[in-house]
């Protein structure tokens, strides 16, 4: 006899159903969302054919411990796994959700989605440190904009040395305002030296890391964008095409039909914002700022010619991402021509 198992998991407590293949309850209960806990109340039944849970912070933990512990655990899309569990259980809760994804687990109705590895979680927590502090750097700046524009003052360039000299020559004599845009500056400095930290950290793991330094000779591709990439692909062998990248990132056109309706819209958006949005950005950088000639360069400005420049930076960054990716796989450095 065949045993599937399906796991509700929250912070604390994991709800874990088994079934067997007709769909008769053989056990259930909850422990504590460790992969340990979870692996030891498995081991107390029936070996299970399959473990299925759904996406979710805490699943590259529990993926990769369950998979340690010998646990067949498979991770499937939540956004897939709502909708089914949404027929089955009139009423949503942890147990429910155990349940259901037991039955999604002996019936095979569901997609399996790769589980990235804990190395690429970190870079992908790194990069997505730096944008927050960016972020509220930028934030600061324009609060600090909008101070001084009360006292008839434009300020410069952001990262010029001239912004604060600017601004803090403007605060002399008025007690508020100084010692508001001090307190703004000490914040501001703080943020813009935790970025220097983060920014030399990313240039050494980019010089270290053998994939990104072949990435880095893709013109308009830097360390953030060569880590980003790594990590949003993580094994390139789980494309069957390069060219499916561009629709894993959200790159390619979204399209409706239904009978008579054909319609093509524009990008899906689909996937990691941060590496399209990094993607966009080095194909601009190609377009505008790479002086050498390139046959990547003059098709897409052909594109910009018969559209726009818009569509042709987006075609652009789709060519990348397939270009890298073979360049991940085939582990060959960039060609011009």
């Amino acid at each position: 006899m065949e045993y599937f198992a399906g796991l509700g998991v929250s912070m604390e407590e994991t709800h874990i159903c088994v079934l067997d293949r007709e769909g008769a309850l053989i056990r259930e209960g909850k422990t504590r969302s460790s992969p340990a806990p979870i692996a030891a109340f498995l081991a107390d039944g029936p070996p299970c054919e399959q473990v299925v849970f759904e996406t979710g912070r805490m699943a590259p933990m529990l993926y990769h411990g369950l998979v340690e512990h010998g646990v067949r655990v498979v991770c499937i899309e939540s956004r897939q796994a709502y909708q089914a569990l949404k027929s089955l259980a009139g009423h949503k809760t942890d147990r429910n959700d155990a349940r259901g994804l037991a039955h999604l687990a002996r019936t095979g109705f569901y997609k399996p989605t790769h589980v990235k590895s804990l190395s690429a979680h970190a870079i992908r927590s790194l990069i997505a440190a730096r944008k927050k502090l960016v972020g509220q750097r930028v934030t600061i700046d324009n609060q600090i904009r909008g101070l001084v524009v009360v006292f008839g003052v434009r300020l410069p360039r952001a990262l010029s040395p001239a912004f604060k000299d600017a601004a803090l020559k403007v605060s002399d004599g008025v007690p508020g305002l100084h010692a508001a845009l001090s307190g703004l500056f000490a914040a501001r400095e703080a943020m813009l030296s935790a970025i220097a930290a983060i920014d030399a950290d990313m240039k050494r793991m980019a010089r270290a890391s053998k994939v990104c330094s072949r990435l880095m000779t893709v013109p308009g591709v830097g360390p953030i964008t060569s880590l980003a990439f790594a990590a949003a692909i993580d094994d390139p062998s789980r494309f069957k095409r390069s060219r499916d990248v561009g629709a894993y990132l959200g790159l390619v056109p979204r399209r409706y039909q239904s009978g008579e309706i054909d319609y093509t819209g524009s990008i899906s958006k689909r996937g990691d914002v941060r590496v399209r949005t990094l993607l966009y950005e080095a194909a601009n950088v190609l377009l505008t700022r790479c002086a050498a000639p390139l046959d990547l360069k003059d098709w897409a400005k052909a594109i910009g010619a018969r559209s726009t420049m818009r569509k042709a930076r987006v075609a652009l960054a789709r060519r990348l991402a397939i270009i890298m990716h073979a360049m991940m796989r085939d582990e060959t450095e960039f060609q011009a021509a």
